[in-house]
């Protein structure tokens, strides 16, 4: 059976559903602070399958997936500034989270009439 896709709206939908009461007058009540435990709880979750190596979109801000970064063997290397060689040392073989914002996101920073 393939694993089910995470969707970051759909979880805290659900999440917020279980939390939810309702009051003798038909109103829904949350509290705050069980509120926040579920938005933050949701949040560990998509972090958690973005490093487990799926792309977890955040509505309107980004996405956030796992990036392999390869080894890097040690070697000599040259200092731009001054121009002295200077030794790198090596780097083992890890995974790393990456952020990628919409387009629309990077257009809005760009527009100079929203600073």
């Amino acid at each position: 059976m393939a694993k089910k896709k995470f969707h970051l709206i759909n979880e805290l939908h659900e999440q917020i559903l279980k939390i939810a009461t309702m009051t003798k007058t038909g109103q829904v009540r949350i509290k705050r602070s069980e509120l926040k435990q579920t938005i933050e709880n949701t949040f560990t979750a998509a972090a958690k399958n973005a490093a487990a190596g799926e792309r977890v979109r955040f509505p309107v801000i980004g996405a956030i997936v796992r990036k392999e970064v390869a080894a890097r063997k040690a070697g000599k290397g040259i200092n731009p500034f001054t121009g002295q060689e200077v030794m790198r040392k090596a780097r083992p073989a890890s995974k790393k989270p990456r952020w990628s914002f919409p387009r629309t996101l990077k257009d809005t920073f760009a527009n100079k009439r929203n600073w």
